[in-house]
């Protein structure tokens, strides 16, 4: 649901309320019934704003502080923290003052205020502005239509909508508020655009940013030519070990040959970025088919996990293979083929003992299976 202006004043100002119905209420099919009669008891018909706001901090761990107020969409797509501190670190070396356009609850500021930014936040909608008002407190925070400027700032920071209909959009034109039109709204600034992993960024002249966490994709974000620092594709990957950055300033020049000692599915961020021969070369290893993005060498890469490989097999004698070597428990990857993995898994009907990966893929004209160990990591 989307909340009204009353709804935010009323959420604010009963939060010990709030924190009791959130102890109480687990927000599962199974309790949807008793969550609504507590919420109704306790809040009477704002009830389900309240559950609302709680499902939506639930959703938002890792992205904002429980505390906040945001609804169940504004969660949904707000930025994880580490993603947003890689895009406050870049920009703070251009600019000292950064307008969020499209500020919906405010989750950028938090990053950008650390790295020493003077954070202005303006959204279209009244009642997420105001939700970023009581999340900011001592924050310039005001309503305004994204396409009509509204502050002097260096740097300016949107976040357009990424979806229609319930589906994805890719076209950069077609995203709310379009790219074209921010391009034009803001020109002479430096910007920056946040947008899903699979947008078509090949006409964009600045740089494209795609950032990982943990090894899951979250966003791709597009920066204009004096945010670029001379690249043009990049790849961040925050992990455990760190935050590791690859770009296309790095050779690409690697071939494909025989499968090695190990199989690698690069990070995504790798993959979308289009950095895949870049990578390979970096870590020396090489390509199974150059059309296709596994890679393979004779070691794997420090904080990244792979699977020893054993046997190449064409993709149907993948299940007599794979009985061969007592299989079970299998993870299927699969690139370059239109297969679905659980599909194969109920074909095969493995009940060996043995965990095992297979890589279906095509090398050249031939789909083939490669028979791998379970998955390991590098330390």
């Amino acid at each position: 649901m989307s909340f009204s202006l009353s709804d935010v004043e009323f959420l604010h100002g009963h939060r010990e309320q709030i924190d009791a119905l959130s102890a109480q209420v687990g927000l599962t099919k199974a309790t949807a019934l008793t969550d609504a009669r507590r919420a109704r008891e306790l809040l009477g018909d704002r009830g389900r704003g309240a559950l609302e706001l709680i499902q939506a901090r639930r959703a938002g761990v890792g992205k904002f502080p429980g505390s906040w107020l945001a609804d169940h969409d504004a969660a949904q797509q707000a930025t994880p923290a580490p993603v947003a501190m890689q895009r406050a670190r870049r920009i703070a070396r251009h600019g000292s003052v950064v307008h969020d356009v499209t500020c919906s609850i405010g989750t950028e500021a938090p990053a950008f205020q650390r790295e020493g930014l003077t954070y202005l936040g303006s959204d279209v909608d009244a009642a997420r502005a105001r939700m970023a008002a009581h999340n900011l407190p001592g924050t310039l925070i005001a309503r305004a239509d994204a396409l009509c400027p509204a502050s002097s700032a260096e740097v300016i920071v949107a976040d357009p909508a990424r979806r229609a209909g319930g589906r994805r959009i890719s076209d950069p034109a077609r995203l709310l508020p379009p790219l074209p039109s921010l391009i034009d709204a803001y020109r002479g600034r430096h910007l920056a655009v946040k947008c899903a992993p699979g947008i078509d960024y090949s006409a964009w002249p600045g740089l494209a940013s795609v950032v990982s966490v943990a090894g899951a994709v979250k966003e791709a974000c597009l920066y204009s030519p004096g945010l670029a620092e001379g690249t043009r594709r990049e790849a961040v990957m925050v992990g455990p070990w760190g935050t590791d950055r690859l770009d296309d300033l790095l050779p690409d020049a690697v071939s494909a040959d025989a499968p090695g000692r190990y199989i690698l599915d690069p990070d995504g961020a790798v993959v979308r970025a289009g950095l895949v021969r870049h990578y390979a070369v970096r870590e020396g290893l090489w390509m199974l088919d150059e059309r296709i993005a596994y890679l393979t060498g004779d070691r794997l890469p420090a904080g990244r996990s792979g699977f020893m490989f054993r046997e190449m097999v064409p993709l149907k004698r993948a299940r007599a293979a794979l009985k061969k070597h007592d299989a079970g428990a299998v993870e299927i990857l699969v690139r370059g083929l239109d297969i679905d993995p659980d599909v194969l898994r109920k074909q095969w009907k493995l009940k060996g003992t043995a965990s095992m990966a297979v890589v279906c893929t095509r090398i050249g004209r031939q789909a083939v299976a490669l028979l791998c160990g379970p998955r390991i990591s590098e330390a």
